[in-house]
């Protein structure tokens, strides 16, 4: 019993085994595989307590005298609030500018005005559209959702308003038409305990949350990481960080392999099991319903419109709490292959780890992000020596859509240093300690691009960004194009001609080889400023 009444949490590990792959020992759920790949998603929840939420409906639990006496208690309080207070009480709602919790700390500063949706009474539905951005929705009250036809219902017997209804597709670029219209449109509607329409009828509930639902959807351009973090981890930050893990998200678009990877950020926003809201046809029942999510812009935080004024550098300690435990995994495992390669050799014991130099004695660590395709560093051996020669540790990391993103963290959050030229990949500087330098390669004709979706950003999380724009001499076009062309001499003036034209010149066909003799000035630069930063911090204790 005492189990039972302790709060429930739960730890998502997402473990992913293909055909042939040993798996590991470890109490899982399997799901079934899907398609002729044979490809299975594991999910392990650790559990710490008894439980909170996702509760079948008919569930009893017998309650102690002191139980009694407490639930007592609450309900007088909970009455004496909702007389003084029936709009806010309980409320999760938020506005534009991060709800009524953050309009409320924004007002404190003296700044910002409560927006639409602000405060949701019970019983109601409202919809903030005034974003250019993502719409997003909000339903306080009995909401069930029911899949079949793509609607959450609230539940209601206030008649005048029964066909009250709002529809929204909970993607989070609204003003882009032909993603948009990818994205499955979901009904937030009205209906009436019992309604004759067989279409509007309440169902009955089959399985209880008292915590809200956050509807979001992971189709549009995911598949590529900067999309993936930009559309979709950060504006869940931003919408669901303030509840603590109270929520249960649920997905629209759901792909089993973006719950693989990022299994462990999500298991940081919510506690429980996510829900597939196409293919779950349970009626899950929900006392508030936020459907889409708050965007602030280009891989950024705003804590100015977020509850308790959180920021970027709150999402970074977020990516550190969820990838630790992976990380101290991956460590034991390689600590754990040495010592059987030892053995194999014969090894009586394992020879002596060197002494530990003190951080301010070591080398700094650069990671050059190699591509591969298009935009390909076509010299990378030689920098890399060169950045060997100027005094890094220099390290080259080739990530593709089957490195697993913790392994990527872990070597990007211990280094000092970043190289990478623009590309989707840039989105991990998001895992680099700020202080830390990011050089970005920045191609013919994208300068725009490589500084709002990457430079500003970094710089906002406290990096020391470098733009290394590079002569044309330094692009392959150089070698496809003569000398004054316009592609060479005026990329602003071909993107005017339209994005397909931007994309198939400076994208897709374009690679660099870099002036050593001009590089090696940014990175003596870097290592000046890191060597710097190594003597203001006073020496960690060993």
């Amino acid at each position: 019993m005492v189990q039972q009444q302790q709060q429930q949490q739960h730890r998502i590990y997402i473990l992913q085994f293909r055909k042939g792959e040993p798996e590991q020992e470890v109490a899982c759920k399997v799901s079934q595989p899907k398609g002729a790949a044979g490809r299975r998603v594991m999910y392990y929840y650790q559990d710490y307590g008894g439980g909170k939420s996702g509760k079948p409906a008919q569930s009893t639990r017998a309650l102690s005298l002191r139980r009694v006496l407490a639930m007592l208690f609450f309900s007088f309080l909970c009455v004496g609030t909702l007389l003084v207070a029936p709009v806010s009480f309980l409320s999760f709602v938020h506005t534009d500018d991060g709800g009524a919790e953050a309009a409320a700390a924004t007002a404190a500063r003296g700044g910002g005005v409560p927006g639409p949706c602000s405060a949701v009474s019970n019983d109601s539905l409202c919809c903030d559209r005034t974003s250019e951005r993502a719409d997003i929705c909000f339903a306080r009250g009995d909401l069930r959702m029911h899949s079949a036809s793509s609607s959450f219902l609230l539940v209601s017997g206030n008649n005048s308003t029964a066909a009250e209804e709002e529809r929204i597709r909970p993607y989070t670029r609204k003003w882009e038409a032909n993603v948009m219209a990818t994205i499955d449109e979901v009904r937030l509607r009205r209906v009436s305990p019992s309604s004759g329409d067989a279409g509007a009828a309440a169902p009955k509930c089959d399985v209880r949350h008292d915590v809200p639902a956050l509807l979001f959807s992971t189709g549009g351009y995911t598949g590529n990481v900067y999309h993936e973090f930009n559309d979709g981890i950060l504006p869940l930050f931003v919408t669901a960080g303030h509840l603590r893990r109270g929520v249960v998200l649920v997905i629209l678009e759901y792909h089993d392999w973006w719950i693989t990877k990022y299994g462990d950020v999500v298991s940081q926003l919510s506690e429980f099991p996510p829900v597939d809201f196409t293919a779950d046809r349970r009626v899950h029942c929900f006392p508030e319903v936020i459907a889409g999510l708050r965007i602030h812009g280009e891989l950024t935080v705003d804590p100015a419109k977020t509850p308790g004024g959180r920021g970027i550098a709150d999402f970074r300690r977020l990516l550190d709490d969820a990838y630790r435990g992976r990380i101290d995994f991956l460590d034991r495992l390689e600590r754990r292959a040495a010592r059987k390669h030892h053995r194999r050799r014969g090894a009586a014991v394992l020879p002596r780890a060197p002494p530990r130099r003190a951080s301010s004695d070591r080398l700094p660590r650069l990671v050059i992000v190699s591509r591969t395709g298009s935009r390909v560093i076509e010299n990378e051996a030689e920098v890399a020596a060169m950045a060997a020669d100027v005094g890094f540790d220099v390290r080259v990391i080739r990530p593709d859509r089957t490195t697993e993103l913790c392994k990527i963290y872990k070597e990007l959050n211990a280094s000092d240093a970043m190289v990478g030229v623009h590309g989707a990949a840039m989105t991990h500087f998001l895992f680099m300690r700020p202080g830390k330098v990011f050089i970005q390669v920045v191609p013919l004709g994208t300068d725009w691009a490589a500084g709002a979706y990457y430079g500003e950003p970094a710089a906002r999380l406290g990096l020391r960004y470098v733009g290394y724009k590079i002569l044309p001499e330094e692009s392959s076009l150089s070698r496809e194009y003569p000398t004054g062309d316009p592609v060479l001499t005026d990329p602003a003036g071909v993107a005017q001609r339209g994005w397909d034209v931007t994309k198939k010149v400076y994208l897709d066909r374009q690679n660099v080889r870099l002036d050593l003799a001009r590089f090696r000035e940014e990175l003596v630069r870097a290592h000046q400023y890191l060597a710097a930063g190594r003597r203001r911090r006073p020496r960690a204790p060993e």
